[in-house]
């Protein structure tokens, strides 16, 4: 359910030194995903459709707030702006500390054009291209977005974007993120 990653060093061309002690010795990121919601019960592609987390996901969301408070200090607590993030976070930071959850909308989960709201095996029949763009596994694929749409997205994958800002912006500690 978790994932951890050690960092220690960035990208010079963001003025943060490569493995210099200018920038920070080492940042631990643990990524975790939100808890269950109904959409993920339905197998309903959510993307950046917010979806808030059903009772069992609430249930996640406090267990794993649990161990993460054993585990480590955890300094800091970011989260997408989506419901479902926001409120697993919430239950994180809460029993970490009470530590405020910074939310930031490049933790989204990847915006996944015209899939949003779709049960996965409808989508292959009502939406054939946009289902072969996401199911090539290629992270940077852009899914179809079709022109009833009146947004504009990105398909990067948080990690690309969010986690990176995330990494600037702190120095010695231990970050949580959710998407």
């Amino acid at each position: 359910m978790a994932t951890t990653t050690t960092i220690n060093s960035a990208d010079s061309s963001n003025g943060v030194v490569v493995n210099g002690s200018d920038s920070f010795d080492y940042a631990e990121i643990v990524v975790v995903r939100h808890g269950e919601t109904e959409w993920n019960c339905d197998g309903r592609l959510q993307g950046h459709l917010d979806a808030e987390l059903n009772e069992f996901g609430r249930q996640q969301a406090v267990e794993v707030a649990g161990l993460l408070s054993k585990e480590t200090k955890v300094s800091a607590v970011y989260a997408s702006d989506l419901k479902r993030a926001f409120e697993t976070a919430q239950k994180i930071a809460k029993s970490c500390g009470g530590l405020e959850v910074v939310q930031d909308k490049d933790l989204r989960e990847r915006h996944l054009g015209d899939l949003q709201g779709l049960v996965l095996q409808e989508a292959a029949k009502t939406k054939p291209e946009a289902y072969e763009a996401f199911v090539s596994r290629k992270r940077d694929q852009e899914i179809p977005v079709s022109l009833t749409h009146f947004f504009l997205f990105f398909s990067f994958s948080f990690t690309h974007t969010g986690l990176y800002t995330v990494m600037l912006k702190v120095k010695s500690s231990n970050i949580l993120s959710l998407n």
